[in-house]
């Protein structure tokens, strides 16, 4: 029975669902060492410049930030390590073989512990144009004005 319930988020990708088309999204496990455990529980860690790929049959996360640990000792992690990935392994064939299409990347969009567990959710996307960008905000920005004027028309009217 774990010690903890629910979901804490650690840290969220918020730029990724800006830059990317996200097609599919995966939960994964993490194998952490006891000093980047630590480190998580306090709050700290950085998805911005992570990365997931498949390298002989197995899932890998690299170049996500988890500082050291401020009270470890001299078996301090490195911050930017390369972290395995627990998945299925019929989970990690659709991986790899999304990314040998072309055009496809694995990112990390949620870092999280769930049930005292720590877990990582990464999505197979495409690249965004710059106008695909654009068009994105043009949308949201249409989408957010329609409904102000709707909100100020239904107080008007009561």
């Amino acid at each position: 029975m774990p010690r903890e319930r629910g979901q804490k988020v650690v840290a969220t990708n918020r730029k990724a669902r800006h830059d990317y088309l996200i097609e599919d999204t995966y939960e994964a496990g993490l194998v952490l060492t006891g000093t980047e455990v630590k480190s998580l529980r306090e709050g700290r860690a950085s998805l911005v410049d992570g990365y997931a790929f498949v390298d002989a049959g197995e899932a890998w996360l690299d170049a996500v930030y988890i500082p050291e640990y401020l009270d470890g000792t001299w078996n301090n992690h490195a911050p930017r390590r390369k972290r395995k990935l627990l998945l299925h392994k019929q989970q990690i064939v659709k991986l790899a073989n999304k990314v040998k299409e072309g055009g496809y990347t694995i990112i990390p969009l949620q870092l999280y512990f769930s049930d005292g567990r720590a877990k990582v959710e990464i999505a197979v996307a495409k690249g965004k144009r710059d106008y695909d960008k654009r068009q994105a905000l043009r949308e949201r920005q249409d989408k957010r004005e329609a409904e102000r004027a709707m909100r100020q028309r239904n107080h008007l009217g009561e």
